[in-house]
């Protein structure tokens, strides 16, 4: 494990509107404010063929091949995250969060994009004094998390 030690910066509260897409909509905002570092939590709807990658296909290959799930309908959704900075020095969100429709649940992440379906709602907690940054990792294409 590593580790690096931080402090509690501005807090943003943010109302997603129809149609926006996250995570592009809250990394714009985040490069606009100078959010290197921060907690992110989403609250709100999902609009109808959001793409939510859902696993590997195969646990063990490299490069992992993503999964990807278009919801079928408007979903209620949660999802929690973190802001960090890649190599280039831009933000870069990495959340996951649960849909739900009727009695059906998909968790996933969110990278491949989700349309906000009325209700969006962002509360991002900014984390400063910390050397965490997002480092392209060759053997995966992930983008890991130094805290170096």
């Amino acid at each position: 494990m590593d580790a690096t030690e931080a402090k509690l910066g501005r807090v943003f509260i943010l109302r997603l509107h129809q149609g926006e897409r996250i995570p592009e909509v809250i990394e714009q905002f985040s490069s606009r404010e100078h959010v290197s570092g921060a907690l992110c939590f989403f609250l709100g709807g999902a609009e109808e063929g959001s793409k939510v990658v859902v696993g590997p296909r195969d646990g063990k290959a490299l490069p992992p091949d993503p999964m990807v799930t278009l919801l079928k309908g408007v979903h209620e959704a949660c999802g929690v995250g973190t802001i960090f900075a890649d190599q280039q020095g831009n933000p870069k969100l990495h959340l996951h969060a649960s849909f739900g429709r009727g009695e059906r649940a998909v968790t996933g992440c969110v990278r491949m994009g989700v349309d906000v379906w009325q209700i969006g709602e962002v509360v991002i907690l900014e984390l400063t004094g910390s050397s965490a940054k997002r480092a392209q990792d060759k053997q995966t294409g992930f983008e890991f998390l130094e805290t170096v």
